[in-house]
């Protein structure tokens, strides 16, 4: 009786590796192992996913949309902004662009702005970005007429600041605004908010179509004395390129009143602080 069960033993046991092993076809081979290679192969990215597409219109919420519409909002705020008023890009809601080849790139853009300090929704506004050519390294030409300003009027508060400034025998001053947990004294605010409308000079100027600016903090500012009716302060800007994720260090001297508006008289790159070594 030994050798009828022996035989059934191998039997099982074959039978047992048959089915533990996968069944791979012929025409499904394994991959092969993967392999180092030097060479670099470029992929040509669908062109919706750089923000543009065939016919000039863009996608909206893409880079080249938003940092046009970003320069239009600088724009904003250098001749509408101040302690009180700070106009903000909301939303893009339309975008194109056309290409004047030396002259430069122009971007027709359809917005929605708000006021942030007050919460006011302006509506929606047309407006065209203008990026000078290679060879033209002139400021981003913008024009933006936007209705919605009209329901900002900010006088009163602004008298009362100008005339506590004015006659107060300590002039102000501060740094670190926001300080490291994002915290703004509500006496300094107004302040940040003039700083901000300030540098808005400088991101205008600085924009080209590789920059996102946002202003990050007023690292200092100090009040200098009147000046023709003008209120007068030194401040000491940091600035956020989002594309480079560099931080900007400018000085400006700025000068506001309430009739005047704000003024930047003058302004200073200023180098990265070398970082201080244990």
């Amino acid at each position: 009786m030994r050798r009828p069960l022996c035989a059934l033993w191998v039997f099982l046991v074959l039978l047992g590796d048959c089915l533990a092993s996968p069944y791979r076809p012929e025409t499904e081979p394994l991959d092969p192992e993967p392999h180092e290679t030097n060479s670099i192969v470029e992929l040509e990215l669908p062109p919706e996913l750089d923000g543009t597409m065939s016919d000039g219109e863009l996608v909206p919420h893409h880079y080249p949309a938003q940092r046009a519409a970003k320069v239009a909002q600088h724009y904003l705020n250098t001749r509408h902004g101040s302690p009180f008023r700070w106009i903000e890009l909301h939303r893009v809601n339309k975008a194109s662009l056309e290409d004047l080849g030396q002259a430069g790139k122009k971007y027709y853009l359809e917005i929605s702005l708000k006021e942030v300090i007050s919460n006011t929704d302006l509506g929606q506004c047309s407006a065209e970005v203008l990026f000078s050519g290679e060879q033209d390294q002139r400021a981003p030409q913008v024009q933006c007429p936007c209705e919605g300003m009209q329901k900002l009027n900010t006088t009163a508060e602004e008298e009362a600041l100008f005339q506590r400034l004015n006659s107060s025998d300590s002039p102000v001053s501060g740094s670190n605004i926001p300080d490291s947990y994002g915290h703004i004294a509500p006496e300094m605010k107004p302040l940040w908010h003039l700083g901000a409308a300030a540098a808005s000079f400088v991101m205008l100027r600085e924009s080209n179509e590789s920059t996102l600016y946002n202003m990050a903090q007023v690292a200092s500012i100090t009040q200098l004395e009147t000046e023709n009716g003008q209120l007068r302060f030194k401040y000491h800007v940091l600035l956020h390129d989002m594309i480079s994720q560099e931080i900007l260090h400018w000085k400006l001297l700025v000068s506001w009143s309430p009739a005047g508006g704000v003024s930047v008289l003058q302004t200073e790159w200023q180098p990265k602080p070398a970082e201080s070594t244990p």
